[in-house]
């Protein structure tokens, strides 16, 4: 590795981690002037449990949130400081090309995007959980409640279905149950339970019915309807393959989410393009560090009458215009209808053309 790239590559890593300094420490003091009050309501929270459950989750969180503006900033600001020195003309005299140039620069985009890349599938999903359960119990004081479940419909197999009005996880029991199964389109048997309660013992997992009506229909098309008090039986499901929590993707890792995805897609559940969005969301945003390094580039190299200033006003509006499409393709990649792969990846693909065209004006 030349001079000129260790010089350029320690001042993109540096300046990358001056700026998440700088941030990091004024958000934490915003949030913290919002938050005190809320947190002095609560006599046994103790500093020490605020600051290992929240803000150490807190920082996780809102660090890989900014970590995209940070990158940006900070590559626009040092780049804009080698053009106003006149450094990269001397660079460009000294005959090296521009593409040339952007080796140390995406040497350091290959960096973040592998430490961001690990953030967002293991890490910053257990610093989620532990940071929203902290903030529902203490801050919001709603805990919230998932052990209620109504209106349960799920796929068991390619011809097994099941209904559960109600299941409350807590006493693991549920009312009115309905279990069926089907040949093709054809109902071949059906199964109504006033009451259902789930069993795990040491050895096997059984499902207690009781008021059962059994409705078996034979090849004649005759039905055959009998009544039992109590039946245990053994059914392809536990109680929490009913809980379905669009926020819980958030609160997985990859592998998680993934295995849950496949399950859920195998039992028939409905739109699963919330979990599709944040599985997605955590390889394209670590991506974007090579978009938003090249764009930064491509501004930065170019010495403006303004200065340093007239390129970070640039560089704010087009970042501003990129975390506003981040917030618009989730909400709209999360809706029954939407494409999620496309929309996750469009802000990148838009901002992916505006620098090659950036880069093509750079280079000449």
């Amino acid at each position: 590795m030349r001079i000129l790239d260790k010089y350029i590559l320690k001042k993109y890593l540096t300046s990358f981690v001056f700026v998440l300094l700088i941030l990091i420490p004024v958000i934490i003091a915003i949030n913290l002037a919002e938050k005190v009050d809320k947190f002095l309501r609560h006599p046994d929270l103790t500093a020490g449990t605020i600051i290992k459950d929240y803000y150490v989750n807190f920082i996780v969180n809102i660090g890989n949130m900014i970590l995209p503006l940070a990158l940006f900033v900070s590559v626009l600001f040092f780049t804009s400081k080698l053009a106003e020195n006149t450094e990269i003309i001397a660079i460009s005299n000294a005959k090296i090309s521009f593409k040339r140039f952007l080796k140390p620069y995406f040497i350091g985009a290959t960096i973040i995007t592998l430490f961001s890349l690990v953030l967002n599938h293991f890490i910053v999903p257990n610093s989620s959980k532990i940071y929203e359960e902290f903030d529902n119990t203490y801050i919001k004081n709603k805990p919230k409640d998932y052990s209620r479940l109504q209106n349960v419909n799920i796929q068991l197999s390619e011809n097994e279905y099941i209904y559960i009005k109600d299941y409350s996880l807590k006493r693991n029991s549920g009312t009115n149950f309905c279990y069926e199964k089907y040949d093709g389109i054809k109902l071949k048997e059906k199964l109504l339970a006033d009451n259902i309660r789930f069993i795990e013992t040491d050895s096997t997992s059984i499902f207690k019915l009781t008021n059962l009506y059994k409705r078996k229909i034979i090849n004649d098309g005759d039905d055959i309807i009998s009544y039992q008090r109590k039946l245990d039986t053994l059914f392809n499901f536990k109680p929490e393959d009913l809980l379905h929590v669009d926020a819980f993707a958030k609160e997985m890792q990859t592998p998680e989410l993934l295995s849950y995805i496949k399950k859920s897609k195998a039992r028939g559940r409905g739109s699963l393009n919330a979990y599709l969005v944040e599985l997605y969301k955590r390889t394209s945003l670590p991506m974007s560090s090579y978009i938003l390094t090249l764009i930064a580039v491509a501004l930065g190299s170019v010495k403006r009458r303004g200065g340093v200033g007239v390129n970070l006003t640039i560089g704010v509006i087009l970042m501003f215009i990129y975390v506003f499409l981040l917030k618009i393709v989730e909400v709209l990649g999360a809706s029954a209808d939407a494409s999620p792969l496309f929309l996750v990846w469009l802000p990148n693909i838009i901002f992916g053309a505006v620098a090659v065209y950036l880069y093509m004006k750079a280079r000449k």
